[in-house]
C-alpha cells in the first residue's frame, strides 16, 4: 500500500505536489493534490469561439481547438499528442514537449496545406511566401522573450497593432488561445504557398478582448 501511494505521490509531483513529501503516506496533502488531478482531468474544455463561415479554412480548423489544454501532471492531452503526429512527429507521446509549431503544424496538414515538418518554430521563417506586413490568417514567427538565439514560438495572425501582434496558438499557457506579443519580437510573416495573397486582406482588428500578454512560449 506504502509503495503504491509513493508512486501516486510523485505522479503528482507535476501538480506542484512538494517532493518532500513523497513518502508513501496517505495525508491531507497527498489528497488535495490527488483531487486537483481529478479536477483538471474532468473539467470540461473551453467552448471554442464561433466560426463564421466565410473564415480561412486553417483558422476554422484553428478556432475550433481554441480552450485545449495540456493535462496537469502524468497525464497528456490526447488531442495535443494527436498534433504532433500530424506534424510529422508521432514519436512524441506527452503534452509537455513545446507544441507551438506542432499545433500550427498539424492545423496546416489538417486543411491540406504544406507545413515544414519541423518542431523548430523558426523553421516556419522560409515557410510558404513572405509578406512585408502581417495580414489576417498569416503565419507570424517570432524570438522566445527570454530564450536562446534559435528559440521562437509561432501561431496565426489574427490581429495586430502599431505595438502588438496576436496570435491564436498553441502552448499559449499551455493551452490553445489568442494572446498579444510584442510586434518588435517578430521576425517573420508568411502565407501558404497553395493560397494566392489575398490584394484586399480582411482587416486586422488592432485590440482583442480577452487576449492575454507576457503569456509562456516554453
Amino acid at each position: 500500500m506504502k509503495d503504491a501511494v509513493k508512486q501516486l505521490q510523485t505522479g503528482l509531483l507535476g501538480l506542484g505536489f512538494n517532493p518532500g513529501l513523497v513518502d508513501g503516506i496517505e495525508g491531507p496533502k497527498t489528497l488535495a493534490a490527488a483531487q486537483a488531478y481529478v479536477a483538471a482531468r474532468t473539467a470540461p474544455k473551453a467552448t471554442p469561439a464561433a466560426v463564421a463561415p466565410d473564415e480561412l479554412p486553417w483558422l476554422a480548423i484553428a478556432r475550433g481547438l481554441i480552450g485545449l489544454r495540456e493535462i496537469p501532471g502524468p497525464a497528456h492531452e490526447a488531442e495535443i499528442v494527436k498534433m504532433f503526429a500530424d506534424a510529422g512527429h508521432a514519436w512524441v507521446r506527452d503534452d509537455e514537449t513545446a507544441w507551438c509549431a506542432a499545433f500550427v503544424g498539424a492545423v496546416l496538414k489538417r486543411a491540406k496545406l504544406a507545413n515544414t515538418g519541423s518542431l523548430a518554430a523558426r523553421s516556419y521563417e522560409g515557410w510558404g511566401q513572405k509578406l512585408s506586413a502581417p495580414i489576417y490568417g498569416c503565419v507570424g514567427v517570432k524570438k522566445r522573450a527570454g530564450g536562446a538565439a534559435w528559440q521562437g514560438h509561432l501561431g496565426f495572425v489574427v490581429g495586430a497593432s502599431t505595438s502588438t501582434i496576436y496570435l491564436l496558438g498553441g502552448n499559449q499557457d499551455n493551452a490553445v488561445a489568442i494572446d498579444g506579443f510584442a510586434r518588435r519580437e517578430f521576425t517573420a510573416f508568411r502565407w501558404p504557398t497553395e493560397v494566392p495573397i489575398p490584394a484586399r486582406p480582411l482587416a486586422l482588428p488592432t485590440s482583442l478582448a480577452g487576449a492575454a500578454s507576457r503569456v509562456s512560449e516554453a
